[in-house]
């Protein structure tokens, strides 16, 4: 199954200030948002993958939607897939963004 390209979409309009920075890559089964080299969020099937980073893992996996990425059977700390249910609003989508996208630009670039 390949990723929602509508997700892809909405996503898309929330990184449009981001688009000198922005580079699209197929990652994970699906497609993923870089800035500046660096891992923000993506897709893959129906669920989106964000990059919180460590700080802020704890908090997201809070979230009732949100639970550990284990794309490769062992948890990555610092990544969380959210299900579509916490996602759905597009409020929710844009504070999920905004955290891989806070993340993303507070590494150096690659």
């Amino acid at each position: 199954m390949a990723h929602d390209e509508g997700l892809a979409q909405r996503i898309r309009e929330l990184l449009v200030a981001y688009d000198q920075i922005l580079v699209e890559k197929k990652m994970f089964g699906g497609l993923s948002f870089m800035l500046q080299g660096n891992f923000a969020c993506g897709l893959t099937k129906a669920d989106l993958v964000v990059r919180v980073g460590p700080e802020r893992y704890a908090e997201a996996l809070a979230h009732p939607y949100a639970r550990e990425m284990d794309f490769t059977g062992r948890p990555m700390k610092g990544w969380v897939f959210v299900s579509p249910e916490g996602y759905e609003a597009d409020g929710d989508l844009a504070v999920w963004v905004k955290q891989g996208v806070d993340f993303a630009l507070s590494l150096p670039p690659k």
